[in-house]
């Protein structure tokens, strides 16, 4: 299977540094997520929003890849397994100086209450 077959797009540059959806909105995330068909950086499962599960329902874009430094993984929305995959393109993860949660001023005193 190609990595196109896979839902995977090896050339496609994340969509920016935050979720696109709660940035828009003035919302706030736990953890970022990557479409790796499409570049799209949506909030984790864990988030009050959760954008990357609701964009594979939207898009039927398959996999995404996590988007926090030093933990490099893919999941794939389909079989419901995470595994090791391909290098994609640059950047890997959010900015460094970007708190976690996030993004900086958006976060509620009570964000673990939040949480899903």
């Amino acid at each position: 299977m190609s990595h196109a077959d896979s839902g995977i797009n090896l050339d496609a540059e994340p969509s920016g540094e935050g979720c696109v959806e709660c940035l828009k909105a003035g919302g706030w995330w736990l953890h970022l997520r990557r479409c790796a068909q499409c570049g799209h950086i949506g909030c984790c499962d864990s988030s009050p929003s959760q954008h990357a599960s609701k964009h594979f329902h939207e898009t039927g874009h398959p996999v995404i890849a996590n988007f926090e430094p030093d933990d490099p993984w893919f999941y794939d929305f389909r079989t419901r397994r995470a595994y090791d995959g391909p290098e994609l393109r640059p950047p890997h993860y959010h900015p460094l100086d970007q708190p976690t949660p996030g993004p900086q001023g958006k976060v509620p005193r009570n964000w673990e209450d939040l949480l899903h």
